[in-house]
């Protein structure tokens, strides 16, 4: 003999997403991604587009406009529903359009990387190398710290503090290395994959 509620039979234990605590994969879910804008005008908007562009609902928007980040841009976290399927869509539009996207839904920066370049960093345009290595989208720049005791001048060094993707540690120094190999720059870098 079954339960009934108001007349109706129960339904079986699992058989509805609904009744059990699943999620209907189909269904509108929020999802999250921290973005790490230029500080200039219309920048926010122009990160908000692909959003609505590709069926994301926003919810809700922080903008860290007195926080900014070690390349002097402005962290932004964006709360927004969509399906699965439209959120990867989301992510790839953002990348597409140059925005960084530091993180995205549970994809996170793991792995700490620390390097150091040596050369005429200045005169190869230190923001330009950095942009790079951030555009190569396995890595974000989590800080930098420069020293040049003879002069922008001569040969200056820089310390990067790379976040990685998990498992892509190799991926993120071999594109540093390409970088800096076309402006004839020097890595130390440590061994990809041994743990110091």
């Amino acid at each position: 003999m079954s339960d009934t509620r108001d007349g109706a039979p129960e339904a079986a234990a699992g058989s509805d997403p609904a009744a059990d605590g699943g999620h209907d994969p189909s269904s509108p879910s929020t999802h999250t991604v921290r973005l790490e804008l230029v500080d200039e005008p219309g920048q926010l908007l122009a990160a908000l587009q692909p959003i609505a562009n590709n069926g994301g609902n926003l919810l809700s928007i922080y903008h860290e406009r007195g926080n900014k980040t070690p390349r002097g841009r402005i962290p932004v976290e964006v709360d927004f529903e969509a399906t699965p399927e439209r959120f990867e869509g989301i992510v790839e539009a953002l990348r597409a359009e140059g925005i960084t996207v530091m993180q995205a839904g549970t994809e996170r920066y793991a792995e700490e990387i620390t390097l150091v370049l040596f050369g005429h960093l200045i005169d190869t345009d230190l923001s330009d190398t950095l942009s790079r290595i951030e555009a190569s989208a396995s890595a974000s720049v989590a800080d930098v710290s420069l020293a040049a005791p003879q002069g922008t001048e001569e040969v200056s060094s820089a310390r990067l503090r790379l976040e990685a993707r998990s498992g892509e540690t190799a991926e993120a120094i071999a594109a540093v290395r390409e970088i800096a190999d076309e402006k004839e720059l020097r890595v130390v870098a440590p061994l990809a994959g041994v743990e110091a």
